[in-house]
C-alpha cells in the first residue's frame, strides 16, 4: 500500500513484536524503532535477537528488550508469567504485532502429518490467542493501542495443498474479527495484514523453485505495518489490509 508516515508516528510507543528474529518481524522491528518506538522483541533465538538489538541501537534512543519465548511448547501459565514479567518493566503496551508463524507441510489433506498440523495450529493460532488474552490488561492501559495479526491470501480463499497453514490463517482472521467486535466500543483495535509474496525464508520453503528476485523485500511492505500501528488508522478495526494490493495473486 502507499502510505507516507510522519517521522514521529510511533514516538515513545511501546510495541511487542513476535517472530522478531527473522524476515518480516525483523524488518518491522527496525521500522518501528526508526519511527520512535521502544520495542519488546520476542523470538526463539537469543543470538538473532541480540543481533537485532545491536542493529537497532545504531539509530534508536531507546533500550529495547529481547524476550526468548517458545510459542510451540509454552503452556497457558507461561503466557501469564510472561505478561506478569512484562508488566514489571512497562506501564502499558501500545502495540502488538503477531508476526510469528510456521509453514507446516505443502501437501494434500490426506497426506498431512497430524503432529505437524498440531504444531502449525499451536504457533499460528493458539499462541496468538493466549498471548493476546494475557496482554489485554496492558493493552487496555494504553491511549490508542493496536494489535496486528498476520494473515495470508490462503486464509481468505482455500487453496489445495496448503493444509494446516491455510486453515490456521482462516482461524487467525476469525480470531481478529471476534476481538475487533468484542472491543469495538473501546480504544483498542484489532486488524490483520496479508503481507503477500515476500522475500522470506518461509516463502522460499513454500516455493523452492521461485526466483526470489521477483519478490519484494520485507522493507518494501512496511507502509501497511506502520499505518496500522500508528494513529492514522484509529478508525480502522476488524479489517485485513493487503500489503501488496498491486501484485497479482500467485496461482501456484
Amino acid at each position: 500500500m502507499s502510505y507516507e508516515p510522519s517521522r514521529d508516528l510511533l514516538t515513545d510507543r511501546i510495541i511487542l513484536v513476535t517472530g522478531a528474529s527473522d524476515g518480516i518481524g525483523f524488518e518491522a522491528a527496525r521500522f518501528y524503532a526508526a519511527y520512535g518506538a521502544r520495542l519488546l522483541l520476542l523470538g526463539r533465538s537469543i543470538s538473532k535477537l541480540k543481533q537485532l538489538k545491536h542493529n537497532i541501537a545504531t539509530f534508536s534512543k531507546h533500550a529495547h528488550t529481547a524476550i526468548v519465548f517458545d510459542l510451540l511448547n509454552a503452556k497457558p501459565d507461561d503466557y501469564k508469567q510472561l505478561a506478569n514479567d512484562i508488566s514489571k518493566q512497562i506501564p502499558h503496551l501500545d502495540g502488538l504485532l503477531l508476526n510469528a508463524g510456521i509453514l507446516g507441510e505443502i501437501k494434500p489433506i490426506e497426506q498431512q502429518n497430524p503432529k505437524i498440523w498440531h504444531q502449525v495450529m499451536q504457533v499460528n493460532v493458539n499462541a496468538n490467542f493466549m498471548l493476546v488474552q494475557a496482554l489485554l490488561p496492558l493493552l487496555l492501559k494504553a491511549t490508542h493501542p493496536s494489535v496486528i495479526f498476520t494473515s495470508s491470501s490462503v486464509g481468505q480463499q482455500g487453496r489445495k495443498n496448503w493444509g494446516a497453514y491455510s486453515v490456521s490463517k482462516f482461524a487467525t482472521e476469525g480470531l481478529m474479527q471476534i476481538l475487533a467486535n468484542e472491543y469495538q466500543d473501546t480504544h483498542l483495535r484489532f486488524n490483520a495484514i496479508n503481507p503477500g509474496a515476500t522475500r522470506t525464508k518461509m516463502r522460499a520453503l513454500a516455493f523452492p523453485n521461485e526466483d526470489p528476485e521477483t519478490l519484494r523485500k520485507p522493507a518494501e511492505i512496511m507502509p501497511a505495518y506502520l499505518y496500522l500501528m500508528g494513529n492514522d488508522s484509529l478508525n480502522i478495526n476488524g479489517r485485513c489490509l493487503d500489503a501488496q494490493p498491486d501484485r497479482k495473486p500467485s496461482n501456484k
